[in-house]
């Protein structure tokens, strides 16, 4: 019997990707995957096309988001909570969505007058045109210093600008990790810890960070993920089974923006299997 693959974390052009959320789900069923989970950047505007996309292409498809979640522990800004099947509809997660929506415009203003200070040529149309009128990340600014030849890689202009402690890195507001897993579940979905190997963590510290969020009421863990080793996802999958954590996984594919990451397949070639999302499932109301 084929094994059914799933994905649960991947990027539209809705967020900081670079395939239509039809894109995604052609890409999908391309290669083999019987789910998909959209997950894009705290915002869902993807969604419905998405969802009419998995009816037209026979690929189920799950409603999905990565919340930036403030998180002043370990010399960390914020860690990523993905939500996933929520109601987009609901009125409280759409509050929730408006208030990130407008800390996130804040801050893109004082990103752009902190470049200007050091006298770049940069205005909030040229970020705009290269966002193609989707939500506004830091990977667009980058875009941008490299379009306009100030830097020559976008690693250069988050080494140099727009990583914390550099001049134009400005910190915004967002949800607290409590508020984050209170409006996904108020929302009738699933609260999951995205790639926690990628805080520069010690074992220890991820464990605390785990046994925190769980305290909150987390679902699960993303236990599978694109740069794991085959060592941190025995170790992951070890701390899911104590704190009794349900596995999740993805590939956190953003298309052209990240190379050498594919839809469904991570490192090893290890694939996610249907279960994950079945378990998953169980536990959301809203479905």
């Amino acid at each position: 019997m084929t094994q059914k693959i799933i994905d649960l974390h991947c990027h539209s052009y809705y967020s900081d990707g670079t395939f239509s959320p039809e894109g995604l789900v052609i890409e999908a069923k391309q290669r083999g995957l019987y789910a998909l989970a959209l997950t894009d950047h705290d915002t869902i505007d993807g969604l419905e096309l998405f969802q009419q996309a998995g009816q037209k292409y026979d690929l189920e498809t799950i409603t999905g988001i990565e919340f930036a979640v403030q998180y002043n522990r370990f010399q960390l800004q914020e860690i990523h909570i993905v939500g996933l099947g929520f109601s987009p509809s609901s009125e409280y997660f759409k509050k929730q969505i408006k208030e990130i929506a407008d800390a996130r415009e804040m801050r893109n203003e004082k990103m752009i007058s902190a470049l200007n200070k050091l006298g770049f040529a940069i205005c909030y149309d040229d970020i705009k045109q290269n966002a193609g009128g989707n939500i506004i990340t830091r990977a667009h600014f980058a875009n941008v210093l490299v379009h306009k030849k100030i830097v020559k890689t976008t690693k250069e202009a988050f080494e140099k600008y727009l990583s914390v402690n550099k001049p134009a890195y400005v910190e915004r507001q967002t949800l607290t990790p409590a508020n984050c897993i209170e409006t996904i579940q108020k929302s009738g979905g699933v609260a999951v810890l995205a790639h926690p190997t990628l805080y520069h963590m010690n074992d220890m510290q991820i464990e605390f960070l785990a046994q925190e969020l769980k305290s909150y009421g987390l679902n699960a863990m993303e236990i599978a993920y694109h740069s794991y080793t085959s060592q941190q996802q025995k170790k992951l999958m070890k701390l899911a089974d104590k704190l009794c954590l349900l596995y999740s996984g993805g590939s956190d594919f953003h298309g052209a923006n990240r190379e050498n990451v594919q839809l469904g397949t991570l490192k090893n070639n290890f694939k996610i299997p249907y279960y994950y999302w079945e378990a998953l499932k169980k536990q959301c109301t809203h479905l």
